[in-house]
């Protein structure tokens, strides 16, 4: 009798031909590696009046994640720009936290160029590219992370600086602590979740034969807001599937009333709860009425418990399930997690705007 698809390793592998299933495996390690990294990181900045990170996509989530895991550690605002340009009140006492993996993204390099002219205090985390090459020459403090990586797999080495950083500075404390207890737990995750153990006993596995052909809808409360955002971007890259992701008790006040006339539709989709065994009486209760909404509808609900103590081990713990579980539903659907054609076709037809370069030679100007 031929083994189920999710339990034959072999065909796993032909199907992720880049191993992207390696990197949720690898992930204490990455992170632990990344903790490592972060000796490097010196800044003699004074404390800012706010904090902005700019990023985009698998580089961008880092900055979700920070603001989410400090929203109840510090008095300091954080805010994350995907724009071109910084917000209005960005100056001088500003931290600038730049997030680029590649070091080459439009948006990111634009929005430093930006902070630069605005005199921002400036702190830059990339592999290399014309970010790093201008931070060198302009004397601005970065810290070079390993290349080689697609950027959503990068996550440890573009998150871990960013919140390390935060304590560096007097920020927030406990940081290394909070990272300590997530390491030991994604080492558990990781045998839980692996290629090896079969369906049956594999959260991930099972949740992405659950999802099957449906269009996953996340919906996460607090600091799972970003987590939510996180298990979207990652069914769209690696399992090139539509999905979306909602925040308690918001879409209470909109998506709800959405699914009122689904009809057949609603059996197209499938409804992500992500819980904790410690959430607020009042987010449990909102939790199980929307069940009980959604269901009507017609999706498919499941839900994913956080484990860990502290937040930090919650938040990485139930990405960690995510990212397992996107992977395994790109090989039900036969797709090579890895590549990305879409976003590299896109990048290719934006060279003919000739922006990146405008933005690359306005910075080779300054000095």
């Amino acid at each position: 009798m031929a083994k189920p698809l999710l339990d034959d390793i072999e065909k796993i592998k032909t199907v992720d031909k880049s191993n992207m299933i390696n990197f949720c495996a690898d992930s204490a390690e990455l992170y632990r590696e990344a903790a490592k990294l972060t000796n490097k990181i010196k800044v003699n900045y004074s404390k800012p009046d706010n904090v902005i990170v700019a990023g985009m996509g698998g580089s961008g989530i880092g900055g979700d994640l920070l603001k989410d895991w400090m929203r109840n550690k510090t008095a300091v605002p954080i805010e994350v720009n995907r724009e071109y340009q910084l917000p209005a009140y960005a100056g001088k006492k500003s931290l600038m936290l730049i997030t680029s993996y590649s070091g080459d993204t439009e948006e990111s390099l634009s929005a430093f160029l930006d902070a630069l002219k605005r005199k921002c205090m400036i702190y830059c985390i990339s592999s290399g590219g014309s970010l790093l090459e201008n931070a060198e020459r302009l004397k601005v403090p970065y810290l070079r992370v390993p290349g080689g990586m697609p950027p959503r797999a990068a996550l440890p080495y573009l998150f871990v600086p960013l919140i390390m950083l935060m304590e560096k500075m007097g920020l927030v404390s406990g940081a290394s602590e909070e990272l300590s207890e997530a390491l030991a737990l994604l080492e558990k995750i990781g045998r839980g979740n692996s290629l090896e153990k079969p369906a049956k006993e594999n959260v991930s596995k099972t949740l992405a034969l659950n999802i099957g052909q449906t269009a996953p809808v996340v919906y996460g409360f607090g600091f799972y807001r970003s987590v939510a955002e996180r298990f979207k971007q990652q069914f769209n890259e690696n399992s090139k599937v539509p999905a979306k992701w909602e925040v308690f008790s918001e879409l209470n006040h909109n998506e709800i009333v959405g699914w009122e006339r689904a009809g057949e539709l609603g059996k197209c989709f499938s409804a992500i709860f992500i819980r904790d065994r410690d959430e607020p009486t009042e987010i449990r209760s909102r939790i199980e009425i929307t069940k009980e909404l959604v269901g009507q509808a017609g999706l498919g609900l499941f839900e994913i418990y956080a484990q860990g103590k502290s937040p930090l081990a919650k938040m990485l713990s139930t990405i960690c399930i995510g990212d397992f579980t996107s992977v395994y539903l790109a090989v039900l659907h036969g797709v090579d997690p890895t590549p990305v054609k879409t976003i590299n076709y896109l990048k290719d037809a934006l060279k003919e705007n000739g922006v990146k370069e405008k933005i690359i030679s306005e910075l080779s100007k300054l000095n």
